[in-house]
Formats: C-alpha cells, sequence, structure tokens
C-alpha cells in the first residue's frame, strides 16, 4: 500500500519576513527552495523513515513564500514529480527553465502576493512542454491555506495524485478542472499528456 511522508517547515512568526515579503529578499526567496529540497533529502537519505520512502515518488509545496520557495525548488531539482505552490510569492517573475508538473493556487482577493504579479506571471512563464494548472479561488485572501478549503484541497490532492503516483483516473479532476462559486479562474494545459 503506497503511503506518504510530509515534512513541515514551521513558520517563524517572528520574522519580518513572514509579516510581508520584502522585494529585496531574493537571498531569503532562493533559501526557501534549498530548505525544501534540505528537508526532502534529509527524509530520504537520514531520517528514520528513509527505507520507506520511495525517492521517485517527490514533490514539494508551500504557501506564500514557501510557495516561491517550491517554484525555485521545483526549478532547482527536475526529477521532481510535482509542485504546488499556495499563493506563491516570489520576485522571480520567469519560470521558463521550469519543468516540473507545477499546480498554482491563488486567491482572487490576495494583497500580500497579489495574482496579477505573482501567480498569474508565474504560471504565464512556465512553458506549455511542463504540465501546468492555475486555480483562482474566487474571492479569497492570501490566507486561504490557513482554513479547510475544500476547492484547494481537491486540486491539489488530484494533481499530487495525478504525477506523483502517476495515476491518471485522476485526470478528469484537472481536466476540466474545477469550476463553481469557488473558483473564479482556471487555466492548465488540459489535454494531459
Amino acid at each position: 500500500m503506497a503511503g506518504s511522508a510530509v515534512a513541515a517547515s514551521p513558520a517563524q512568526a517572528d520574522s519580518p519576513y513572514e509579516r510581508g515579503p520584502d522585494p529585496t529578499n531574493s537571498i531569503l526567496e532562493a533559501s526557501r527552495g534549498r530548505q525544501l529540497l534540505a528537508a526532502l533529502d534529509y527524509l530520504t537519505t537520514r531520517s528514520s523513515v528513509r527505507a520507506r520512502i520511495d525517492t521517485s515518488r517527490l514533490a514539494v509545496a508551500g504557501h506564500s513564500m514557501g510557495g516561491g520557495g517550491s517554484l525555485e525548488a521545483a526549478r532547482s531539482r527536475p526529477s521532481l514529480q510535482a509542485a504546488v505552490p499556495l499563493a506563491p510569492w516570489n520576485g522571480t517573475k520567469s519560470w521558463s527553465t521550469l519543468r516540473v508538473p507545477t499546480a498554482i493556487i491563488g486567491g482572487e482577493s490576495n494583497t500580500v502576493a497579489p495574482v496579477a504579479s505573482h501567480a498569474i506571471p508565474f504560471y504565464n512563464s512556465i512553458p506549455a512542454s511542463a504540465e501546468k494548472s492555475y486555480v483562482e479561488l474566487n474571492n479569497a485572501s492570501h490566507f486561504f491555506p490557513q482554513s479547510v478549503n475544500t476547492p484547494t484541497a481537491k486540486h491539489a490532492v488530484a494533481w499530487l495524485k495525478r504525477f506523483v503516483d502517476d495515476d491518471t483516473r485522476y485526470d478528469q479532476f484537472i481536466c476540466p478542472g474545477p469550476s463553481g462559486t469557488a473558483i473564479s479562474d482556471y487555466r492548465s494545459t488540459c489535454p494531459l499528456s
């Protein structure tokens, strides 16, 4: 039976970077990606569960600067199976070298990392040859990942099952994708290859 191992990094609530990203924090942005990859490396090489982890089935996800970090990690390690940035923030706007299947989820009313200057340009810059999707949650703020959010959960799980587990039964949840009053925009590279 397949399972999952999850490594979570606690937010530094006392850090000024966590209270609001500063456009000059390119070193911090890149470090988020390195931290995600270091966590994966730890889990797969030194942790007590390392023997139970299939190293060919790894993915990254993150919120805010962690979402930007998941883009950094995916660009740095093309062997990853998937990335799921949530309300991503990053000073880099072009991800033209990213090849990992990436599902970006943004909030329409996000004032910390507005979708027009973060999530949408990120999605648009990822080449179509890398599977990608963009879900924009209707009237959602930057903090939508911090509460129960069924559309986010459904899309993230479908994306991870499809690309990490290679389970094509989940294509139906990605193509044509989510719709309804909770979704203000959906874009993807459908049909999936």
